[in-house]
């Protein structure tokens, strides 16, 4: 056998334990409640925002959850969207904005608030640099939207941007339940 047959088999068997593994739910974001949800994940002091730590989803509410990134230019536009939807459902709703983005290097604390007060966030934004809410929701890139309802169960996911009138829908029928 030679080396490019030994590679193919093994990529083989590599896709084959993993097609297994999705089966049983074993991937992240493939296994219903054990997606890894609810979890924790530090939190940001930027407008609208407290440095600490948020459960994601927020117990006991319907929530947002953005994920987002501050070189993604749909982002940007998910950003208006999401401002305008806040302000209406900001009482009823949790909003938290998610980025993976590693602080350090080339992007600063300072650096994500800027962008937070530019594009007018007024709602929780948290740091996963470790991407484990992604891995978690299943989203395979960003923007990425997800509404949750009061018992934390996922009720909706968009990947990439998603328009005002679509969100007030699904949460409409989220808070319709509660």
């Amino acid at each position: 056998m030679n080396r490019r047959q030994l590679l193919t088999a093994l990529g083989g068997l590599g896709l084959t334990g993993a097609s297994v593994a999705a089966l049983r739910g074993d991937l992240p974001g493939t296994g219903g409640d054990e997606s890894g949800l609810p979890m924790r994940l530090e939190t940001l002091d930027a407008r609208g925002s407290e440095a600490g730590e948020t459960a994601i989803p927020v117990p006991e509410t319907p929530t947002v959850i953005d994920l987002f990134a501050t070189w993604c230019a749909p982002c940007k536009e998910q950003m208006n969207e999401l401002s305008t939807v806040y302000e209406e459902y900001g009482d009823s709703v949790a909003f938290v904005s998610v980025t993976n983005e590693r602080i350090g290097g080339t992007l600063s604390a300072d650096d994500i608030r800027a962008w937070w007060r530019r594009h007018h966030g007024e709602w929780t934004v948290a740091l996963d640099p470790d991407s484990d809410l992604m891995a978690a929701l299943g989203a395979g890139g960003i923007p990425y939207l997800v509404v949750t309802d009061a018992t934390g169960t996922i009720r909706w996911q968009d990947a990439g941007l998603t328009r005002a009138p679509d969100l007030r829908t699904e949460l409409d029928a989220v808070l319709a339940e509660t």
